[in-house]
């Protein structure tokens, strides 16, 4: 009964986003990729600190204690670690990734790239370390180191919107369902994402980002955010063109941040059933006033993927609140 009553849910929910978005094609299961940063075996044979062991404060410390020239030589000898670490020094993060991924991304500085299964990265847009305001980008389906444009275009409106005030990151750091299917209706690549998100904001506090972001999740990348929010230090909770957040309400998130949400008229996501049956379905739409989320005006978005074009009312608020002028 329990296998039919999921494999029911996950009909419905999965036909209901099919329907939705004219016939997209289901996607292919996805293995999230998670653990330490590739080229650990070697770091750990060298007589390192085991990153699985160690977390983003231990890493600041570790590195705190090295001298210049003993930071580069780690550049050099491991920079698929050192360019993944969270903890590690901003500024030798960049310099790693700089030799493993050049030439693969322009206009951004580089904060992580893995090239395991199909990517993930991390792009900078601004100077994070003296930035007065920090805004983390969570994406959706179908983002990966390869896809990033959506994500790109979001980050440089935002940091556009603010005029340049704020330093804006694109966070590709988890794997992501691609199109609709049983992983974009289910939670576990969800949750191994929320896990990586948590370890990258407390990696950017260790690394001495002293202002706490201000989390912007963009449908699938809502449940990660969901997930993680009673572990995040952050002080915005922003979601839009969302499934649900795997929460009943604002409340049951378990997070000090301000909680907010934007869904436009012609998002295919409002077509999506708000269930939470057997695992599958994210729950409540936090848009609904009893979910009890601030609402962000987005009239005239269009679409699931135009919240942040130019002139709308949605990027006009998401500056605001990652200026921190929003109430």
């Amino acid at each position: 009964m329990r296998r039919f009553t999921r494999g029911l849910v996950t009909a419905v929910v999965v036909g209901a986003v099919v329907a939705g978005t004219a016939g997209w094609a289901a996607g292919s299961a996805q293995e999230p990729v998670t653990g330490p940063p590739p080229g650990t075996a070697a770091w750990k044979a060298a007589g390192l600190p085991d990153p699985e062991r160690t977390d983003p404060a231990g890493t600041a410390r570790f590195f705190a204690g090295l001298g210049p020239a003993e930071r580069r030589a780690l550049v050099l000898a491991h920079p698929s670690v050192v360019g993944n670490l969270d903890g590690a020094p901003l500024e030798l993060r960049y310099a790693a990734n700089a030799r493993t991924a050049a030439g693969r991304f322009a206009g951004a500085r580089v904060l992580a790239y893995d090239p395991r299964g199909r990517g993930q990265a991390v792009l900078v847009y601004g100077d994070l370390a003296r930035a007065r305001r920090v805004a983390v980008l969570v994406p959706g389906s179908d983002v990966d180191a390869g896809r990033m444009e959506s994500l790109t275009r979001k980050a440089t409106a935002l940091r556009e919107a603010t005029g340049g005030r704020t330093a804006v990151v694109a966070w590709a750091g988890y794997t992501t369902p691609v199109g609709v299917g049983p992983d974009a209706a289910a939670g576990e690549l969800a949750e191994a994402g929320a896990g990586r998100l948590v370890r990258f904001t407390e990696g950017l506090r260790a690394a001495g980002v002293a202002n706490a972001p201000s989390l912007f999740c963009h449908s699938y990348g809502s449940v990660v955010c969901g997930l993680a929010a009673h572990r995040l230090k952050a002080k915005d909770l922003v979601v839009f063109g969302s499934p649900g957040m795997r929460a009943a309400n604002a409340a049951a998130l378990g997070t000090t941040a301000r909680v907010w949400a934007a869904k436009d008229p012609t998002d295919w996501i409002d077509r999506v059933p708000n269930v939470a049956v057997a695992g599958y379905g994210h729950g409540p739409d936090p848009t609904a006033p009893e979910f009890g989320a601030r609402r962000v005006p987005a009239a005239d978005a269009v679409g699931h993927d135009g919240y942040f074009a130019p002139g709308t009312s949605s990027l006009r608020a998401f500056a605001a609140i990652a200026e921190g002028d929003a109430r």
